[in-house]
C-alpha cells in the first residue's frame, strides 16, 4: 500500500509504499476515506515526546471503511462504516479493561507508535478500538471526533456534569470549539476564556454563553467562584492559581491540553474550597459511542477544512500556523 511518512525528525512527509502486517484474527483492516491532523501527530512527526520511529506514518484520526476482518472478529463486517482514534488495541486481560476504561489501559497500542497509522491507504486496528459511525453522521467531519471529540466529552461523563452546572473552557481552538458545542447541549451555562478577540462571536455560535479575555486579569478576577468545572484545552503555562480563583467550592480545575511544563498550584488555593486538579487522556471505546450518538442526536460536528492527502505537507504547515479553523482534515486520494 502507499502511506505518507516522515523519515527524520521534522522532516517533510513523502510518498512510500509499504508491506501491513498479516491481519491479526481480532483484527480488521480500515481502508482510509478521511484522516484528521492532530498536534499530536505533529508532535510524533517532530519527536517531541522522544517517542518516534521512522519511517514515521502518522495520523490518527481516522474514517473510513471496512476492508477485510480477522477470523475471529464479530463486532465488524466488511464494508462497515468505522472510525479509529489515539489507540488501535489494549491488553484486554486488566483491570482497566475489564471495567470498560480501556483508554486506561497501560498496555494500550497506540495508533501512531511503533506501527502505522491513517496517513496512508490502509490502516489496522483490533476490533475493540473501532466504532462504527451511527447512521446520518458525515464521514467527512467524523475523524476529528475521535481524537478532539472524545478528548473534551469525556470529562462530562467521567464527573457526572450536570445541565444546571457552570463550566468553562480555557482555549477556543481544536479542542475547545468542540468542548463549547458538547456543553451546550449538555444543558450547561458556558463560559469560554479566549485570548483572540476575533473568535468571541465564532465561540457564542458554537455554545459559549459568555466570553472572558483570557489576557485580561480583571475580567478573570471578576469571575470569581463562578465555575463547577473548567476543562483547560491549551499546552501553554498560565496563571493556574488565578484560573483555581474562579471555580466555586467542590469545583475541579481539568487538563486535556498537554502543556508540558510543571504546573504552579499552592495547595491554598485548593484547600479552602475542596477543589480539585485532575487531568484525562481519550475516552473508552464505549464512551465513543456514546459521544457519536450524543452528537448524531444534536448536530454537532468540527469545524474543518478539507486537504487532499496528496497535499499532506501544506496540510501540516496550515495546522501549524495556528491559522486553522478549526479542524484539518485530510482526503484520501492515492
Amino acid at each position: 500500500m502507499h502511506a505518507y511518512a516522515a523519515n527524520d525528525a521534522g522532516g517533510s512527509l513523502s510518498k512510500i509504499e509499504l508491506e501491513l502486517p498479516p491481519l491479526g484474527p481480532n483484527d480488521v483492516k480500515i481502508k482510509v476515506k478521511f484522516c484528521g491532523v492532530c498536534h499530536s501527530d505533529l508532535s510524533m512527526i517532530n519527536n517531541e515526546w522522544g517517542a518516534s520511529a521512522y519511517p514515521l506514518v502518522a495520523g490518527h484520526e481516522v474514517a473510513g471503511e471496512i476492508a477485510e476482518v480477522g477470523e475471529k472478529v464479530t463486532k465488524h463486517s466488511v464494508g462497515d462504516v468505522v472510525g479509529l482514534g489515539w489507540h488501535a488495541g489494549y491488553c484486554e486481560t486488566c483491570r482497566s479493561c475489564d471495567t470498560g476504561d480501556h483508554n486506561l489501559c497501560g498496555d494500550a497500542t497506540p495508533t501512531i507508535m511503533q506501527r502505522h497509522g491513517g496517513f496512508a491507504e490502509y490502516v489496522q486496528a483490533s476490533e475493540t478500538s473501532v466504532v462504527a459511525l451511527p447512521p446520518g453522521l458525515d464521514i467527512k467531519s467524523a475523524g476529528p471526533m475521535f481524537c478532539g471529540g472524545i478528548t473534551v466529552f469525556n470529562p462530562l461523563v467521567q464527573f457526572d456534569i450536570k445541565p444546571t452546572d457552570k463550566v468553562a473552557v480555557i482555549g477556543i481552538g481544536g479542542l475547545g470549539h468542540l468542548a463549547l458545542q458538547f456543553l451546550n447541549a449538555w444543558g450547561c451555562e458556558v463560559t469560554a476564556f479566549t485570548s483572540s478577540e476575533n473568535k468571541a462571536d465564532e465561540a457564542k455560535k458554537m455554545g459559549a454563553h459568555h466570553i472572558i479575555n483570557s489576557r485580561d486579569a480583571k475580567q478573570i478576577e471578576a469571575a470569581s467562584n463562578s465555575f463547577d468545572l473548567i476543562i483547560s484545552t491549551v499546552n501553554v503555562k498560565l496563571d493556574w492559581n488565578l484560573y483555581l480563583s474562579t471555580l466555586q467550592a467542590k469545583g475541579r480545575l481539568h487538563f486535556v491540553g498537554a502543556t508540558l511544563e510543571p504546573l504552579d498550584i499552592g495547595v491554598f488555593s485548593l484547600l479552602g474550597g475542596q477543589k480539585s486538579v485532575s487531568g484525562s487522556p481519550v475516552g473508552s471505546p464505549d464512551t465513543i459511542k456514546t459521544m457519536l450518538d450524543f452528537a448524531n442526536q444534536h448536530n454537532i460536528k468540527p469545524l474543518i477544512e478539507v486537504f487532499p492527502m496528496s497535499k499532506i505537507n501544506d496540510a501540516i504547515k496550515h495546522v501549524e500556523s495556528g491559522k486553522a479553523r478549526y479542524r484539518v482534515v485530510l482526503e484520501a486520494d492515492f
